[in-house]
Parts: structure tokens; C-alpha cells; sequence
């Protein structure tokens, strides 16, 4: 037999098929617990550790899951691969990462990456201009789900949180402890996390029956500079044109009006009120620390590997209860986090 087992002679040693041995170790509930229990004890008597790659194939799965995703110093994706990481660890399947920037379209890189055929799934982070080709992939058959997006969800299995929803709490948080002049730096107007975070800032002071002034609406990139820039026009002008709080649709940018305050001795937040959007990791260390909404990107990345997994028939559980006449689109849940960045402006009713 030699010193080292095969799925051959685990399947001769437990007196079943091969593919039974298979199905065991690919946890396919199908399988009859006595089978199981059998396979099972040899495995463990002997010490059997099967190859992930030969048992994927086997059961006639690929057992190599790619993960398309942005640089690794991006905001939130370290976060976002440790959830699929979490979840992937506990079943048959590996990982295989493909970091891509894209701002420009690698449409050609990616077919080449499917060409070699090491996977045959995609997770799909913040995907941009690569989206119409996913998608076209996706219609043709290939497993994927995207992990947030540069664009609106479409056909394709989704998991992200509700940007305006989100947008909104933070704003009606600042209105709700007496701030009225408040500004909002916009993230780049091509993403649509900007669009709709923008739009949850309008429809809050909507609500409170505040007309939005547009000089309050100052355009950024999600960079640190985009922040400093702006804190710098802003605070240059009058000092009673200046809002009382001002909203950051990310906290990179949030950091660069921090930048400009610590320079110019503008008080946070006796003279202004700061909140930021993504919760970074390193917003609870600024000086002040930073309040902001945070992003659930852990379970944003878990949740991503287990829709995928359950797509492929391998899932633990029962099947994701989704509609068979849209797709699966999963928002989750985003929370408030204060921290010494924001204030009280003045008692104010509600509304």
C-alpha cells in the first residue's frame, strides 16, 4: 500500500466505492450515516488526509474558489478577506486570490485567469468596471457573487449593506443632536456608494424640513488629500459661512479634514462636528477619534462565501431562501459609532 493513503485504498479498507469516499469527505449529505461513520473511522484510524484538489475533482467539483479583489490596502478588504477566509476554512474548498486594480478594465486578465481553469467559482470585490463582464460571465454559467460594487446591483448574487439607508442615519444622528448647517464631502460621482450616500443626506434634512445648501456639497475622491483640500477651501472662507458639522462619505477623507484642524487650531468638536462613513480601522486611534458609520466588511466577506458555497451545492445548512424572480441582493446591517469627534450643536425638537 505504501506509506501514504489514497481515496482508492480508503474506499477498499471500508469495503465502499470510491466515489462514496468521495461523496464523505465533499460532506454530501446524500450519503448513508452508516456509510459515513464507516468512512469516517477509517479516516481517522489511519491518520487519511485527502488532497483538496483530487477530492474536488473527484466529486466532480473544483475545490479552488478565486477571489477577485482590489489591492490589499484598500480600505475594508484586509476585513472583507478575513470573513471569507472564516467561513471557507471550515469546508473542502481553497482560495485562490487575484488582486486587481480596477480602475481599468482587466477583462482580459480575468478570462485568461478562467482560461487555466485552477477555478471555477469567483467572489468579485468591488469589481467597477469589470461588472458588464462578470456579468456576461455569470449569464453564461459561472458561479460568482460580488462583494459590494462601484455600480448598482444587478443579475448577479449581491452582498453589500444599504448606502442611502446608511447615509441617512448618520445625518439624522447629526440633526438629531442640534446640528443644522451640515456639510457633506461626496465620494467620486461615478461610484454609486457615493450617489446613494448623497442621497440619504438629502433625504434627512428633507425630512427635517432643511433645504440642502449646494455650497455644502464639496465633491471628493475617498482620498486623504480630497479631505485635506477641501477642509482647507472651507475653512479659508468666513468663519460664520462655516457649517457646524460636517459629514465625509469616508473616513480617508474624514482623516484629511482632521489634517487641516490639527494645523489651523480648529477645535474637534467644540468649533466643528466630524463623522466619517467605513469605520477604518485606524478611526478610533485619530486624534479625536473619529465617529463614524461602520461597515460590517467581516460579514460582508463571510456572508459572500456562504451564498457562493450554497451556490454550489456544498453548503452545511439548507439552502439560502432566496425569490426565483429576482436576484439574491443581501444588505446588511451598518451602526453608528460615536466617538469623540462629534457633539451636541444646540437642543433642537424633533421633527
Amino acid at each position: 500500500m505504501g506509506e501514504k493513503l489514497t481515496i482508492q485504498d480508503i474506499a477498499r479498507l471500508a469495503q465502499v466505492s470510491k466515489a462514496t469516499v468521495s461523496r464523505v469527505l465533499n460532506h454530501n449529505p446524500s450519503v448513508d450515516p452508516a456509510l459515513r461513520d464507516r468512512v469516517t473511522r477509517i479516516v481517522r484510524e489511519h491518520g487519511f488526509v485527502p488532497n483538496v484538489t483530487a477530492t474536488g475533482l473527484a466529486g466532480g467539483r473544483n475545490p479552488l474558489i478565486g477571489v477577485l479583489a482590489p489591492p490589499l490596502t484598500w480600505p475594508g478588504i484586509p476585513e472583507i478577506m478575513r470573513g471569507v477566509a472564516q467561513y471557507i476554512e471550515d469546508s473542502i474548498y481553497e482560495l485562490v486570490l487575484y488582486s486587481i486594480n480596477f480602475e481599468r478594465n482587466h477583462s482580459d486578465v480575468l478570462d485568461r485567469i478562467l482560461s487555466l481553469r485552477l477555478v471555477s467559482s469567483l467572489l468579485a470585490i468591488l469589481p467597477g468596471s469589470l461588472s458588464p463582464h462578470l456579468t456576461n460571465l455569470y449569464q453564461t454559467g459561472l458561479p460568482l457573487v460580488l462583494i459590494d460594487d462601484q455600480e448598482a446591483p444587478g443579475d448577479i448574487p449581491w452582498v453589500g449593506i444599504d448606502n442611502a439607508a446608511s447615509a441617512y442615519d448618520a445625518t439624522r444622528y447629526l440633526l438629531e443632536v442640534g446640528h443644522r448647517r451640515i456639510a457633506h464631502i461626496v465620494g467620486p460621482p461615478t461610484y454609486y456608494c457615493s450617489t446613494q450616500r448623497l442621497a440619504g443626506y438629502r433625504h434627512a434634512l428633507q425630512c427635517y424640513g432643511i433645504t440642502h445648501d449646494p455650497a455644502f456639497i464639496l465633491q471628493g475622491d475617498f482620498e486623504i488629500e480630497s479631505g485635506r483640500q477641501i477642509a482647507a477651501n472651507l475653512f479659508d472662507g468666513d468663519r460664520a459661512t462655516w457649517p457646524s458639522a460636517i459629514f465625509a462619505a469616508n473616513d480617508q477623507m474624514a482623516f484629511g479634514v482632521l489634517d487641516v484642524t490639527t494645523q489651523r487650531g480648529i477645535r474637534v468638536p467644540e468649533d466643528i462636528t466630524l463623522i466619517g462613513f467605513d469605520d477604518h480601522i485606524l478611526s478610533g486611534y485619530m486624534q479625536p477619534p473619529l465617529t463614524t458609520v461602520h461597515q460590517p466588511f467581516t460579514e460582508m466577506g463571510f456572508k459572500a462565501a456562504e451564498v457562493l458555497i450554497d451556490i454550489l451545492g456544498a453548503t452545511k445548512g439548507p439552502p439560502l431562501r432566496r425569490s426565483t424572480d429576482h436576484p439574491l441582493h443581501i444588505q446588511l446591517p451598518t451602526s453608528i459609532v460615536v466617538r469623540a469627534s462629534s457633539a451636541a450643536h444646540s437642543p433642537s425638537p424633533a421633527p
